[in-house]
């Protein structure tokens, strides 16, 4: 999952923000540092217990008030699935428009408010059903093209390093581009909400990693893998990302931070189409894989007996069009600050209270069978713990002024500068005050523990 277009993308939105290489670097290894812990902190449920995290989220908010958690988390999985049908359904254009030039001049049908030309929204749609008709096949259609994509991509953006440093004779050139801020306080202001951004990429898989830990043969096994996996693969890609983008500041004077538009600069008909194609077949395997089973189980998680996998596919692809992912990546401002800040400012408060409830308040104890029953130990009150939404909107609550003011909502100085700076903080400031909040309403909460017999357990769901 780390290995996708935007991942390169990310480090490629700090160099157009303003940042040298290895500013750019650093930004990404901290944050995905410092995600790593959550991560590991969580999956530690998924391995022990072997749930996912819908259920998971059951101990803390509640049988039915885990459906909060779980929606919160899903809407930001369909703006990710947005996001990666519109770079898959871009990289399609990228390739017509050489065989079809006329696509570039089609009447225009959207309102100029949409910020969205009539051939990119074709091969956006176009792209969109290949998705929805991957989600009706099932998921087991897409290991072919997901093994496909892990040996692929890794192998292209080592082709596009080693061109750009070809390209500009060698690392040096690049590696000289100074950073554009020009004082420390300039540069401060960028680098801590790109920070809390960095975070904020993985913050819904902060959340629902027990989905794949609870899969892990030991505790040892979920956190070597993901120390080994994470802050590693991101810090690596992105590299590639920040070295291809400065050079191509210096061969077109611009900073060209979209690898789809950058593949568009070359000459050669043949290798922009096979790149394109192949961008299009990675890009909907990480999309089928990251973005669609994860939210699918969410939206099942509100009423099984409804909606089921596909179906909690196709509410994900709809949404996905409505969150208009060709604005959230139209400029690296509205990348890091509206979009990953925005959202992680959602996220955080729900994983610092799961944090404290799994490990200072619950002392990693669960009864697991008791997770899956409409009445008894996590039914709280009408199946909603109280303490843990008074303790979500107490998360949310500091970073509101920000984002009002950073989507200008409001004018930046109805509120107190201080205020609205939080937002730039916006992840940890959630998951701090969030955490405390609800540690100090429920520590004197009186865990009970139930033995539950397997056999006992099973008979009931017979």
């Amino acid at each position: 999952m780390s290995l996708c277009i935007p991942t390169y993308m990310l480090a490629s939105s700090l160099i157009g923000g303003g940042m040298n290489w290895w500013q750019a670097i650093l930004t990404i290894f901290l944050g995905n540092a410092i995600v790593l812990v959550p991560m590991i902190l969580n999956g530690h449920a998924g391995a022990k217990y072997g749930i996912p995290f819908p259920v998971f989220a059951r101990a803390s908010f509640g049988v039915k008030g885990a459906n909060i958690a779980a929606m919160l988390r899903a809407i930001v999985a369909c703006g990710w699935f947005g996001i990666q049908t519109w770079i898959g359904g871009f990289a399609l254009y990228q390739m017509l428009r050489l065989w079809i030039p006329e696509i570039e001049t089609l009447p225009q049908i959207f309102p100029a408010s949409f910020g969205l030309q009539t051939g990119p929204a074709i091969t956006f749609l176009i792209f969109w059903l290949i998705n929805m008709y991957v989600v009706y096949l099932g998921v087991d259609s897409i290991k072919k093209l997901l093994v496909f994509k892990a040996f692929f991509l890794p192998i292209a953006a080592l082709a596009l390093l080693f061109w750009a440093i070809y390209a500009v004779h060698g690392l040096g050139p690049i590696l000289k581009e100074p950073s554009k801020f020009k004082t420390n306080t300039a540069f401060w202001d960028f680098f801590f909400p790109a920070l809390t951004g960095m975070v904020g990429y993985w913050a819904t898989l902060s959340l629902n990693i027990p989905d794949f830990t609870r899969y892990a043969k030991s505790q040892k096994a979920q956190i070597k893998g993901q120390a080994i996996g994470l802050p590693a693969s991101m810090t690596l890609f992105s590299f590639i990302g920040v070295v291809v983008t400065s050079a191509t500041v210096i061969l077109y004077g611009q900073t060209i931070w979209d690898p789809l538009v950058l593949a568009g600069k070359f000459s050669s008909k043949f290798i922009i189409s096979i790149a394109m194609i192949a961008v299009a077949i990675s890009t909907l395997a990480t999309n089928i894989a990251a973005n669609i089973v994860s939210p699918a189980n969410d939206f099942a998680h509100l009423s099984p007996s409804k909606i089921n996998f596909r179906k909690g596919g196709y509410i994900t692809g709809i949404i996905g069009i409505l969150i208009f992912p060709w604005k959230l990546i139209a400029d690296p401002s509205g990348y890091i600050f509206t979009w990953l800040v925005g959202y992680s400012s959602l996220l955080g408060p729900v994983g610092g209270i799961m944090i404290a409830d799994y490990y200072f308040i619950r002392k990693q104890q669960l009864t697991t069978a008791e997770l899956y029953q409409q009445k008894g130990l996590y039914t709280f009150s009408k199946g909603f713990n109280i303490a843990a939404i008074i303790a979500l909107l107490a998360g949310i609550l500091p970073n509101l002024p920000g984002f009002l003011t950073t989507i200008k909502v409001i004018p930046p100085d109805a509120v107190p500068l201080w205020i609205s700076h939080l937002y730039n903080y916006a992840w940890f400031v959630g998951f701090f005050v969030a955490g405390s909040v609800y540690y100090l309403m429920m520590k004197k909460y009186k865990i009970e523990l139930r033995n539950v017999k397997p056999v006992e357990f099973i008979e009931q769901f017979s």
